[in-house]
């Protein structure tokens, strides 16, 4: 007689928020794990999601280390628990420039997103790896998760979703996670 596996799934009720602007994404400027502050404008823009927030209950609210993250989840909802696994992209070299700033070489390998590895930096593959199981040790429920453009990218892509995260903005996802092989699934 075989035995079968039974592999429980998580069902995850995202609720994501990317940080409100800081002077860096005023200028477009490429911020993975720099730590520039909000601008006022990035505040007043956390402080405008708090009316859509209001009166929901979450099993948790985290945010990544960063302190753009961090001011935006006080001013937005509340006191969040941090983990350095929601930073955005470490884009080693890359890192304060812009866009126009790079090289053609550069430029065609970030509009590759999923396979795009920054010089002396990270990957989109490694930054997914520590995503999920930054998701996997939330356990299964609703989760307000403030963090950043890049980890927003990715978490609504796998829902579905090709849009640009903006500053501020916030999204709502569904995902199943299966705990053993940390995957995400849509729903």
């Amino acid at each position: 007689m075989g035995h079968a596996r039974v592999v429980a799934t998580m069902k995850l009720d995202l609720w994501l928020v990317r940080h409100g602007e800081t002077d860096w994404s005023a200028t477009h400027r490429f911020c993975g794990w720099s730590d520039p502050p909000l601008s006022e404008r990035g505040r007043e823009q956390a402080s405008a999601l708090r009316p859509r927030l209001e009166g929901r209950r979450f099993d948790s609210i985290v945010s990544s280390t960063s302190s753009r993250a961090i001011e935006t989840a006080r001013l937005a909802y509340g006191e969040p628990r941090s983990d350095e696994r929601l930073r955005e992209l470490d884009f080693g070299d890359i890192e304060g420039t812009t866009w126009l700033e790079c090289s053609p070489a550069i430029r065609e390998a970030l509009a590759d997103y999923e396979t795009f590895e920054a010089p002396n930096g990270e990957s989109v593959a490694q930054l997914i790896e520590r995503v999920t199981a930054a998701l996997h040790d939330l356990g299964p429920g609703s989760h307000l998760v403030m963090t950043h453009g890049g980890v927003i990218r990715f978490l609504l892509g796998r829902a579905g979703v090709t849009d640009d995260p903006a500053l501020a903005s916030l999204s709502r996802i569904d995902l199943t996670l299966d705990p053993l092989a940390c995957r995400l699934q849509p729903p």
